[in-house]
């Protein structure tokens, strides 16, 4: 008799732990604070590449900040579907917090001494948050998703634990082993012995507060490149030369911020809603915006280079960074696109292929020249977005079927 009271109860505290229909989806004060600690994240990354830019520093980096991706989008999808405003969804958070910070710490230094602090706060904040969901879940069917969660979040824990305790190579293979596991793992919908896929009834989305998680998350990134050409350009001089460079890189900023809220940045609430599969939808989105971030924490790190020496010589890493940082910002920003309306615009294709075509002529050219480049591409194609939706209705969304 016991049992069989208890199991109603603990059904109805677990319940009490989700969002209700109809209860406000917009992001909460906690949200906004946990998001403060990417700023520091984003902008160890930087400095991280800068103290290691070769082609397998750029990819060290690219490691990093996906598994940085993957720990705030496991929290944004955490208090998508949980009551951020019930005291453990809240002291869940700020554990994740707290995890983040040890990592944006150890970020420079991952790759060397502090490899296990940066891996151990991963695993720590994804096995920590499953264990207590799980327990919190007890006798509610919405458990068995995180059952699943945790099930992947082991398997992905064993390289990112022996990559730590490796060196070189060696712990870039692993890590991008554990990288690969999870993104593959949810991607699949994490299929799990004895508990098959995540079915989509199990895992209710709000496409409104996603969306403006998402939203949120691209404009730290945008403070990112802000914060960088601010000081940069603080400590240059203010000579002319530096000045346009500062200029340069603030039009870029406004471009980036631009070409991505045009229009599909927009509509991803309604696109969601609308969407015969809003997991699949959502997981397009959380894959498409680390592309995006990745183009802007690249760019941000060619801003010291560039108004250092506005008009110094380029080495080729640097032409492939200047150049680099927008067109797989482009390539991100298309991936999201078809997300929302299950088509590629032709102008974000044509500045990725312009933007590499022009790379082999920048060669000889100056710093400031590369840069302006990138930022006349962008241009064109907010340009070429504004004159195309001139006149005519707002384009709905439409994703894929």
């Amino acid at each position: 008799m016991t049992a069989e009271a208890g199991e109603p109860m603990a059904t109805s505290r677990a319940g009490g732990l989700l969002r209700r229909p109809g209860q406000p989806q917009q992001a909460t004060f906690l949200e906004l604070f946990f998001d403060l600690v990417f700023v520091l994240a984003l902008f160890r990354l930087t400095q991280g590449l800068l103290q290691n830019l070769t082609w397998i520093g750029t990819f060290q980096t690219l490691v990093l900040l996906l598994a940085l991706w993957w720990v705030w989008s496991r929290v944004a999808g955490t208090t998508d579907r949980f009551d951020p405003q019930r005291p453990p969804i809240q002291l869940l958070v700020i554990a994740s917090m707290l995890g983040i910070l040890v990592m944006a710490a150890a970020t420079p230094e991952a790759f060397g001494k502090r490899g296990l602090f940066f891996a151990g706060a991963y695993v720590a904040i994804r096995i920590g948050a499953s264990v207590v969901l799980v327990l919190l879940l007890r006798g509610h069917q919405a458990q068995r998703a995180f059952l699943r969660q945790f099930f992947w979040y082991g398997v992905s824990a064993v390289p990112w634990i022996a990559g730590a305790v490796a060196h070189d190579t060696a712990r870039l293979a692993l890590w991008t082993l554990a990288v690969a596991v999870d993104y593959t793992a949810t991607a699949l919908r994490l299929p799990t012995p004895g508990l098959g896929r995540l079915a989509r009834s199990e895992l209710a989305i709000l496409g409104e507060h996603l969306a403006e998680r998402f939203r949120q998350f691209f404009i730290i990134a945008l403070g990112e490149l802000i914060l960088v050409t601010g000081l940069a350009f603080g400590t240059s001089g203010f000579g002319a030369e530096h000045s346009v460079a500062a200029l340069v890189y603030f039009t870029t900023t406004v471009l980036l911020w631009r070409i991505y809220f045009y229009r599909a940045g927009q509509l991803l609430s309604e696109a969601i809603a609308a969407a015969p599969d809003p997991l699949r939808l959502s997981i397009s989105a959380t894959y498409s915006h680390p592309i995006m971030v990745a183009g802007i924490v690249i760019t941000a790190n060619c801003v010291d280079h560039v108004l250092a020496d506005p008009f110094g010589h380029a080495e080729p890493i640097w032409i492939a960074m200047i150049l680099g940082g927008p067109a797989l910002f482009l390539a991100g920003r298309g991936i999201f696109e078809y997300a929302v309306f299950a088509r590629v615009s032709r102008n974000r294709l044509i500045g990725v292929l312009v933007l590499a075509a022009i790379s082999p002529a920048m060669i000889r050219a100056p710093r400031l020249v590369i840069a302006i480049a990138a930022a006349l591409v962008l241009a064109a194609i907010a340009l070429s977005d504004t004159a195309r939706a001139r006149g005519r209705p707002p384009e709905p969304p439409s994703p894929p079927r």
